[in-house]
Order: C-alpha cells, then sequence, then structure tokens
C-alpha cells in the first residue's frame, strides 16, 4: 500500500532535505525512523519538494510504498489504527525538529512530487529594528535597510505567468527551467514583519532565494523597478542576483488535484517542456 505523511520540519541545523553521506538531512532522519516503526530493513520514500539546507517547512509531503502487514504488525496492540499508531510512534522517534501531522493511506496514482499541482513558499524579512526578534532569528532574514513593498510588488508582477526562468536557477542536467509563476507578493505585518509569498506549479534549484534576492536589490533601491523583468528576459543565470539567505524561506503548502484527476495529473507533469509554451519577451 502507498502512504502519504504529512509533516513539518525546522531546517535549521539540516543539511538540507536529499540524503548526503556523513551529514544530517531531514530524508536521513525520516527514512531511518520510518524503517524502526515499522520494523522493516529500510525506506525509501518520495517528497513535494527538496528544500536546501537551513530551508524550513510547515506543510510538506511525502510518500512511501509499503507491505500492509508490516504497517498492521507494527501497531502492536495499540488501540489506534495503524496509520494513526504511525504517527505516534514517528513522533516518538523522530528528534524534536521534525514532526509528523498525519499518515494516511493514498489514493491510486497519488506520487507526491509528481501529483502535485503547486508549491506555496513564504520568505520572511525583518527590515526594521522594531520588528528585529532574536526568538524568531532562525526564520526571519534581518535587513539593515528598509525595503519599499510597493516598488518590490510592482516589479514582482513582471514575473508572474509561464516563463523560462534560467536566469534564477541553478542549472541541473537534463532538467528544464521552465515554470508557471502564479503569485508573488509582498505584504508587511502590523508587527512590521516583511512577507513574501510566492505560488507556482512547481520550483527549480535556488529559484525562490534568486528571485527574494533580485527583489530586495530593487526594494532598496540599487536596482530599478525593471530590473527583474530584464533579467527574466535574459535567460541566463547572473552572478549580479545574489541568492537570499535560506533562514527567511518556509515552504508552507503543497497542493493536489482531487484524487479522480491523480493519474492525469502524473501525466502532464512529466511531460518535459520546452520553450514553445513560453511567450516571447517584450
Amino acid at each position: 500500500m502507498r502512504i502519504r505523511i504529512d509533516f513539518a520540519y525546522d531546517g535549521t541545523d539540516f543539511s538540507g532535505w536529499a540524503l548526503q553521506p556523513g551529514l544530517r538531512t531531514v530524508q536521513g532522519e525520516l527514512q531511518a525512523a520510518l524503517a524502526r516503526a515499522l520494523r522493516v530493513p529500510e525506506v525509501w520514500v518520495t517528497v513535494a519538494g527538496r528544500t536546501d539546507a537551513g530551508v524550513h517547512a510547515r506543510g510538506q509531503v511525502l510518500h512511501l510504498d509499503v507491505e500492509e502487514a508490516d504497517l498492521v504488525s507494527s501497531a502492536g496492540r495499540s488501540p489506534q489504527t495503524p496509520l494513526d499508531a504511525l504517527t505516534r510512534r514517528l513522533n516518538g522517534i523522530l528528534p524534536g525538529d521534525i514532526r509528523v501531522h498525519r499518515s494516511t493511506a493514498a489514493p491510486a496514482h497519488f506520487d507526491a512530487r509528481f501529483s502535485a499541482t503547486w508549491r506555496r513558499y513564504a520568505y520572511r524579512i525583518a527590515d526594521d529594528p522594531t520588528a528585529y526578534d532574536p526568538l524568531r532569528r532562525h526564520h526571519v532574514l534581518h535587513w539593515a535597510r528598509p525595503l519599499d513593498v510597493d516598488v518590490m510588488n510592482t516589479s514582482a508582477a513582471d514575473l508572474i505567468g509561464l516563463h523560462d526562468f534560467a536566469t534564477f536557477c541553478k542549472a541541473r542536467p537534463d532538467s528544464t527551467t521552465i515554470r508557471e509563476l502564479r503569485s508573488l507578493v509582498w505584504q508587511r505585518d502590523p508587527d512590521g514583519l516583511l512577507t513574501a509569498t510566492v505560488l507556482a506549479d512547481a520550483f527549480c534549484h535556488s529559484m525562490v532565494r534568486a528571485l527574494i534576492g533580485c527583489l530586495i536589490a530593487i526594494g532598496e533601491g540599487r536596482k530599478p523597478e525593471s530590473w527583474a523583468r530584464e533579467q527574466l528576459a535574459a535567460r541566463t543565470r547572473s552572478s549580479a542576483i545574489h541568492i537570499a539567505p535560506a533562514r527567511g524561506l518556509t515552504l508552507e503548502e503543497v497542493g493536489y488535484p482531487p484524487d479522480e484527476e491523480l493519474e492525469g495529473r502524473l501525466l502532464i507533469t512529466r511531460n518535459r517542456r520546452d520553450l514553445s509554451e513560453v511567450a516571447p519577451h517584450e
């Protein structure tokens, strides 16, 4: 059977999501905990979106395939359902910076990565000393210069749509940089905290932090409002765009279609996009 697990983590002390020899990773901790909870030699999982070192998640999703007999056996004499017992056992095994919210039976054709229709991230910045909070230092970027929210929103609007985001992505072999950015909006909270909400069908490596770094440069007046649009049109990775620090970034939520649309979604997602889909820049 296939199991979906919804979970969260504080990325501060992890070397990112993906397994790396000799390093502490979220995947490594979860796979070890799952193997122990299910009493099996090893477990492999698929996640909705890999996060870099220091990036956090509130609404991360993974799936794994297990023998139903192993799941039932692992619950022992617990009065809970086997899936609820799995959640309880995992939270008893995992370190405090990872927490499982729920474990559920996944429908046919569900894939944590390829079934997703969108991912939503938030990036938080304190650009005013009155908003600096040392208790949030691992989750909020403290910025020494004031940022103009209106200017950043004007520039962000130029990035919305289906584009080749090669300028904002670290290149990976055999991987497309075409993405549909559906929303990128900055808002200032009553306490002065500045939050960018970023939603797309998917993100390529370092894309969100590169977008944020570009807009910070515009928001503090180092670059003109047109700079984001110009960089997007270039479709070439530029050292002029500084990637924003990881600690301000959190994966907030992953969206999936109704169960009856999952099979069709898999076919769409696995089709490699090309430049014919992208409207030319003016």
